[in-house]
């Protein structure tokens, strides 16, 4: 049984490595006419664009340590707004929203984004969910944690109006 498993990863392993190698472009075809012609090759593939973290506005007051759930949650709703005065509004919410966004947001000790989480994809106009990460990460942090039972995170829901801007339903 041992030889038959070792001859059968010594038969098998070396096709399975050529099924792992990347395709070639297949060579240009020689003209059997003798006449050159030009050889048209593709353009490389570009790398995809990488995602830059949007700037933080100036002025936004250090956070204040936070003790509860429901601090850093207020505190976090509060840095939202504060930091993105262009892309949010605090007037009442409309009876009919663009979108609705809800992320879980970890945070480390000093209130530092360590991870963010995307409970509900919005339906409708699905470019408002890097809005919200982005927002997320120029509020940033949210305050030191370490007085808070664990896990230190909290979920927000980001409610969009027709012009992209939001309003967290924490500051309802």
């Amino acid at each position: 049984m041992h030889r038959l498993k070792r001859a059968a990863r010594w038969l098998i392993g070396p096709l399975l490595a050529g099924c792992a190698a990347t395709p070639r472009a297949p060579a240009p075809a020689i003209p059997t006419d003798g006449v050159p012609r030009a050889v048209v090759l593709e353009p490389a593939p570009q790398p995809s664009p990488t995602v830059v973290a949007a700037p933080k506005p100036a002025g936004l007051p250090p956070p204040k340590p936070v003790r509860t759930q429901d601090e850093l949650r207020r505190q976090a709703a509060e840095r939202l707004v504060m930091a993105n005065p262009d892309g949010s509004f605090m007037t009442k919410a409309p009876s009919h929203v663009l979108s609705v966004v809800v992320l879980e947001i970890e945070v480390k000790a000093d209130g530092s984004v360590r991870r963010v989480n995307v409970v509900r994809k919005p339906r409708f106009a699905p470019e408002t969910l890097q809005l919200a990460i982005d927002a997320v990460h120029r509020a940033a942090p949210f305050g030191d944690v370490r007085r808070m039972p664990e896990p230190w995170k909290f979920t927000e829901t980001f409610l969009f109006e027709e012009d992209r801007r939001f309003k967290p339903l924490s500051l309802n």
